[in-house]
């Protein structure tokens, strides 16, 4: 099986990367949360409303992007779009202006009409998202597949939980997601999926046979040919009280109701599963299965361009599918990979093909001084996850990081563990910088201290780390100079890498608590799954 995963702009990879016509089925849970504010369009009616318009908080904000991302759409450069999606972004843009949401929206509408490129005349298209956007996203979508042929097939409503832990005293709680579902044309795969009997549909069959059969009678209002087909079965019961013939409907036989576009057997994850990484918007395995089942075989190309967590792929390994993933964070590319090694084994994971991750100075160089704000400290989190085989959280608090990018934890002992922290450098370095970062290891009493650089460190800086004095590991029984400097060099051509005993794969959970000398973790990745 061939099965890709991409560390980048899903933009770029489905333009670039991607062919036409190549991609059987492709679903996405894109990063929206409905948890926070968004933008009222209608701002300027009244002072309670302006009251109560906020401002859209998530990873939507007007910019650079967003603004070449409305130059070409509204411009049709390279005739990418339809005419109805050119008019549709001019209309919205008039309506929402500059902000957030239309960031959102434009960004979305790039990437759908890739989609519908790669996918194949036979394919399918799932959009996962609640109800902050859906109403702007269903517009977005009739633009891209209706007028090149294709069509709206469902709006699927997932019942995600039966209760809410918070009361809502000023709306109705939101206890649902919607899953859109377009077809690239007339001629599609789909699959009718079952579900379970209700339980007082099941009390009807409380007949058995000589061969200990449950069944019920029910009446054959059937054409002349099926009451012959059911009486050669010896199925049918002719009474001449009845108006109609009955015949014996046998449990056993019945595959169950035909799926509906209204989802409520689909638990959400709990605290409990098995299948939880912790992953803030990870969703359930059962989902992905119903829609990979409905609208896949076996030996297909299913692509989730939002890959999060890799559910997605997980569950098309398991189905016999062929998979791409694509994802802009570097934890998720770790989160995938370690996943699929669980679940699978080495030999699995080592068969993916990985593109977009540094693997030599000339790729990380590249990596390290992109320009795109989104991918501005993926560079840290790589070095940070590459050096410790993912065994360190990244700290994710923009701007108040105090100097620290990553944190571990290592066994000293059968009860006790030590905090060690990480701190990632692309530019310039010097002796000054081991000098602060002895100050941030003292602040955060860590008992080791890493400086990842990619440029190469001076004689100086050395001095300055072995001045730093040793840690002695009371369980390896070896010491260790407190400051440690690592170059991307040496990590990518002579395989240096963190090597300690730790506590916890902190990759398992993206938020953990360790008790006494260690605090919650934090590892925050992008939407899925």
């Amino acid at each position: 099986m061939n099965n890709e995963l991409y560390y980048g702009d899903n933009l770029e990879v489905l333009r670039n990367r991607i062919e036409k016509d190549s991609v059987d089925l492709c679903y996405i849970d894109p990063p929206f949360n409905s948890k926070r504010n968004y933008f009222q369009i209608y701002t300027n009616i009244g002072k309670e409303d302006q009251a109560q318009a906020q401002a859209f908080i998530d990873t939507w904000t007007w910019n650079i992007l967003a603004e070449q991302a409305l130059r070409e759409i509204i411009g049709n450069e390279n005739g990418r779009y339809t005419t109805q999606t050119v008019d549709l972004i001019k209309g919205l843009h008039a309506v929402l202006g500059a902000g957030g949401l239309m960031s959102y929206l434009l960004s979305m509408t790039q990437r759908v009409n890739e989609i519908q490129r790669v996918l194949k005349p036979t394919g399918s298209f799932y959009l996962h998202c609640d109800p902050t956007a859906s109403h702007y996203l269903k517009l977005i979508l009739d633009s891209v597949f209706c007028p090149r042929g294709g069509d709206f097939k469902n709006e699927i409503i997932w019942k995600r939980r039966t209760n809410t832990v918070k009361a809502i005293t000023r709306s109705f709680s939101t206890i649902t997601d919607t899953i859109f579902f377009y077809v690239k044309s007339k001629k599609y795969n789909f699959s009718i999926q079952y579900e379970n009997y209700p339980p007082e549909y099941l009390k009807r069959f409380k007949y058995s046979d000589e061969h200990g059969r449950y069944y019920w009678n029910v009446m054959a209002t059937y054409s002349e040919e099926r009451l012959k087909k059911l009486e050669s079965e010896g199925k049918l019961r002719i009474s001449k009280d009845a108006k109609y013939p009955r015949f014996k409907q046998y449990l056993h036989e019945l595959k169950g109701i035909p799926t509906t576009n209204i989802w409520e057997d689909v638990d959400m994850i709990n605290s409990q599963a098995a299948e939880r990484l912790g992953y803030p918007t990870q969703k359930p395995e059962s989902l992905l299965e119903r829609i990979i089942q409905t609208s896949s075989n076996e030996g297909d190309v299913i692509l989730d361009a939002y890959c999060g967590c890799g559910t997605t792929v997980a569950v098309a390994q398991r189905l016999n599918r062929q998979w791409i993933g694509i994802d802009i964070t570097y934890q998720s590319i770790a989160v995938i990979l370690k996943r699929i090694t669980e679940k699978f084994g080495a030999a699995v994971a080592n068969t993916i093909k990985l593109s977009g991750i540094p693997r030599d100075m000339e790729s990380a160089r590249a990596l390290a001084l992109k320009k795109d704000d989104r991918l501005r400290k993926e560079f840290e989190k790589w070095a940070v996850l590459t050096y410790t085989n993912n065994q360190a959280a990244i700290n994710e608090k923009k701007g108040a990081d105090k100097g620290i990018d990553g944190t571990a934890y290592i066994i000293t002992g059968n009860h006790s563990s030590e905090k060690v922290v990480f701190q990632v450098k692309s530019g310039k370095v010097g002796r000054g910088d081991i000098a602060k970062l002895r100050g941030d290891q003292a602040r955060e009493k860590a008992v080791m201290a890493f400086l990842i650089t990619l440029n190469d460190a001076t004689q100086d800086m050395r001095e300055e780390a072995l001045a730093a004095g040793i840690y002695y590991h009371p369980l390896l029984r070896r010491n260790y100079p407190c400051i440690q400097i690592v170059t991307i060099r040496e990590m990518l051509e002579q395989k240096q890498l963190f090597d300690f005993p730790h506590t916890h794969e902190v990759l398992k959970k993206s938020e953990l608590v360790i008790e006494d000398t260690q605090k919650e973790l934090s590892l925050n990745a992008s939407d899925e799954e």
